[in-house]
């Protein structure tokens, strides 16, 4: 099971969060501090898994791939595959480089409601939901196109009150 999915940059900063397990958020805080702590020391030719610390716990592990200057971790107990969960953080990479066009952080930053919506498409309560990247991109616009179009039904039906408003006040 995903136990937590984080986005950190070089400077310790947790951009995304997305706890599945119950922790408190002073224990949240620290096991972002020490993961950091630790991924910041690796060197580029280090393996992108390491088993077992004394804060996240025995029989987990933090699986991580780094893209520029942000960490792609996922914190997972012993029934995950690394290989698997490796390919599920190019899916969900590729996923919002489809969606920003070469993402980068402050799309992350600006857009956190889009990269928490893609998140979900992929893994929801710690499981797996999907990993096909054009299902999770094609979901992803679906949402859009409702957002956008209930931003047109919401405006249209504001101009409409108005509008009733002005002939009435004439």
């Amino acid at each position: 099971m995903i136990k937590a999915i984080m986005v950190i940059n070089n400077d310790g900063k947790a951009r995304v969060t997305a706890f599945y397990d119950v922790v408190g958020e002073e224990k949240q805080k620290q096991l972002i501090r020490e993961i950091f702590k630790l991924l910041s020391k690796r060197t580029k030719f280090m393996c992108n898994f390491v088993e077992g610390g004394a804060i996240w716990g025995k029989n987990t592990k933090i699986i991580y791939r780094q893209y520029a200057t942000l960490f792609f971790v996922f914190w997972v107990d012993d029934s995950e595959s690394e290989l698997g969960i490796l390919d599920l953080i190019q899916v969900f990479v590729e996923s919002l480089d489809n969606c920003f066009e070469n993402v980068c952080e402050l799309d992350i930053i600006f857009n956190m409601d889009k990269v928490h919506y893609i998140l979900q498409e992929l893994v929801m309560g710690g499981m797996v939901l999907e990993t096909d990247m054009q299902k999770i991109l094609q979901a992803f616009r679906e949402q859009q196109d409702l957002t956008k179009k209930d931003t047109i039904d919401i405006k249209s039906g504001v101009e409409e009150v108005w509008n009733t408003i002005k002939r009435a006040a004439k």
